[in-house]
């Protein structure tokens, strides 16, 4: 059962910082969250509700304190023909089983499959969601005509931008020197804000992207018939928004891991995602998941634990019930200068500095996974494809790294002592080894330095015992781990081979063999 008690005593000391971090972070979420939801052409107050119950329960039941999760736009990107094809509604039933697809995957614990994702593709994912945050703040630089056209800012609109961004930068950057005893981001906030507003100067607002005055999310059960063919409809974008989620949560939270030095739990965070899925479905939700931009943010600001997330929620909740009309106010220059300094702050500047020290490989993964993370804003394909090409590159290293030892001992019988695994890359090499026309009667193959890894070198075993067997000659396996003897077991008939049962045999020899 959840309990508050160990999370108060926590925060006994640092109830100000979290509270602080909370309110930065919530201003930071607003503009991202209206932009991703007019994104998937839904109504930005849908993505602001969505935001307050995924951040809510997240927060509380999340397996990484400190980890602000939303309606993030990796999610918006994959429903947006679901919604302009078939309407809110099955979106809101797609989310719905989403959540229940994500809740699944936690309890059978397969958030451990993280730990399969290679550095580099770590890097790569960090540094396109850096780019991919970068992105999304140039769209503040733009306005709509009379008619509706959209074009850049010039002349002195963009100037006042430019400065006022700056600006904001400056006070995030300079202001930690001389005190922490307030969040940077959010006083950048409040001086920008202060003299945009009391000024008089005349600058994009986030009132001019979309009004955010309304109520709290209400219990809505999706209006769609609950037939095979809905859930034939909805069942992959459901599954795709459920892997994108939980693709960007986990790896956003092996990257908060890493900054705070401490370990969040996978699973639970898997589970406590599908919840707040599953809630923000049955609530008229867009689906969402763990956003490394207000993350980060948050981060800045101190707040480390459950309770700063819990604070960006409800401040949410208060900015639509109550501080519209404050909030919509507030320059979008400001929060954008927020947001580049957290592109400088996530972007993962180590990763170029030790470019000449890491394997061309491991590089190119790295560039790979940036480039279709920030391209596509496909965070699962682009995690995906990075972990495909690293697993490849590395069984082809290993695959070249089998070798065999021969000799022949004093009673005739040639013995081959295996080193390295014998697997779907080595296979082939694992049979060249073998002189069969040339080899004695007997022929011993020792593994005590090998394994068997999968069905692939099984094949080869059974190839090679048809290759003896044609000849009249006898192979014999020796040394075979318990894993392997599994494996052969398995097989069965499907591969026949000679095992030699006694581990402890030994001979002598009459050269000292060599490798090759």
């Amino acid at each position: 059962m959840f309990a508050l008690q160990p999370y108060l005593a926590q925060y006994k000391l640092n109830v100000k910082n979290e509270v602080l971090a909370g309110l930065t972070t919530a201003l930071a979420l607003v503009p991202e969250v209206v932009a991703f939801a007019l994104l998937a052409h839904i109504s930005p107050l849908v993505g602001i509700g969505s935001a307050f119950v995924i951040c809510l329960i997240t927060s509380i039941f999340g397996g990484r304190p400190g980890m602000i999760s939303g309606a993030a736009g990796s999610v918006a990107v994959v429903i947006v023909s679901l919604v302009v094809q078939h309407g809110p509604e099955y979106l809101f039933a797609a989310v719905l089983l989403m959540g229940l697809i994500q809740i699944v995957i936690g309890l059978l614990r397969f958030g451990k499959f993280i730990r399969l994702v290679p550095q580099p593709v770590v890097y790569g994912f960090v540094n396109g969601l850096a780019l991919i945050i970068f992105m999304a703040q140039l769209e503040q630089f733009k306005v709509h005509d009379a008619a509706g056209a959209e074009h850049w800012l010039t002349g002195a609109p963009l100037g006042l931008m430019l400065c006022l961004v700056a600006l904001t930068m400056a006070i995030v950057y300079l202001l930690p020197k001389l005190t922490k005893a307030v969040p940077a981001s959010l006083v950048a906030i409040i001086v920008t804000s202060a003299l945009v507003i009391l000024g008089g100067l005349e600058t994009k607002a986030v009132g001019d992207i979309a009004s955010i005055k309304g109520g709290l999310p209400q219990w809505h059960l999706p209006q769609v018939s609950l037939t095979w063919g809905t859930l034939a409809l909805v069942f992959p974008y459901a599954l795709i928004m459920a892997l994108v989620g939980l693709t960007e949560s986990l790896l956003t939270l092996t990257v908060v891991d890493e900054m705070t030095g401490t370990r969040g739990r996978g699973n639970q965070d898997c589970v406590a995602q599908g919840l707040a899925n599953v809630a923000s479905g049955l609530t008229g939700g867009m689906g969402g998941c763990a956003m490394i931009g207000q993350t980060m943010v948050n981060l800045e600001s101190r707040g480390r634990g459950r309770l700063s997330g819990v604070v960006a929620a409800a401040a949410l909740a208060l900015f639509v019930v109550a501080g519209s009309s404050l909030i919509e106010r507030l320059p979008l220059a400001a929060l954008v200068g927020v947001m580049f300094m957290v592109v400088i702050g996530t972007f993962e500047w180590a990763s170029l500095r030790i470019l000449r020290r890491m394997p061309l490989t491991d590089v190119l993964v790295m560039v790979l996974v940036t480039l279709v993370t920030a391209v596509s804003q496909n965070l699962a394909l682009a995690v995906l494809l990075g972990v495909v090409v690293s697993a490849l590159a590395f069984a082809w290293e290993n695959a070249k790294r089998i070798r065999a030892r021969k000799y022949v001992d004093v009673a005739g019988v040639k013995h081959y002592e295996i080193y390295g695994p014998l697997f779907f890359g080595s296979a082939q090499a694992f049979g060249e080894k073998f002189d069969v026309a040339a080899d004695p009667a007997e022929v011993i193959v020792d593994f005590r330095e090998s394994r068997v890894a999968d069905m692939s070198g099984l094949d080869a075993l059974h190839k090679l015992t048809e290759r003896y067997q044609r000849l009249g000659k006898t192979l014999r396996l020796r040394h075979l781990s318990p894993d392997c003897r599994q494996l052969l077991r398995n097989a069965g008939a499907l591969v026949e081979v000679n095992i030699v049962d006694d581990p402890e045999y030994r001979v002598a020899t009459d050269d000292a063999g060599q490798l090759n």
